[in-house]
């Protein structure tokens, strides 16, 4: 199953508790820019589409900033 996350960089305070706990290594601090806090927001790198939606980062955020989103399969 494919799954996608986002964040909402609003919420997000950098703590990097959910990037250890993803299975595909997908999540990162994002270097190059900072949210409105002044810190790095988490992003999720998958340029092969690896999320399984698994939820475990979203379960892991203490904001509630990640939302996880799974792809419905064909019948």
């Amino acid at each position: 199953m494919k799954g996608t996350v986002t964040v909402d960089e609003s919420l997000c305070k950098g703590c990097a508790l959910c990037i250890p706990v993803c299975p595909k290594g997908l999540l990162r601090l994002a270097g190059a820019r900072f949210n409105a806090r002044g810190v790095h927001p988490v992003e999720l790198l998958d340029p092969a589409s690896e999320c399984t939606g698994c939820q475990l980062c979203a379960t892991m955020c203490p904001e509630a900033a990640i939302s996880v989103y799974r792809a419905k399969q064909a019948a």
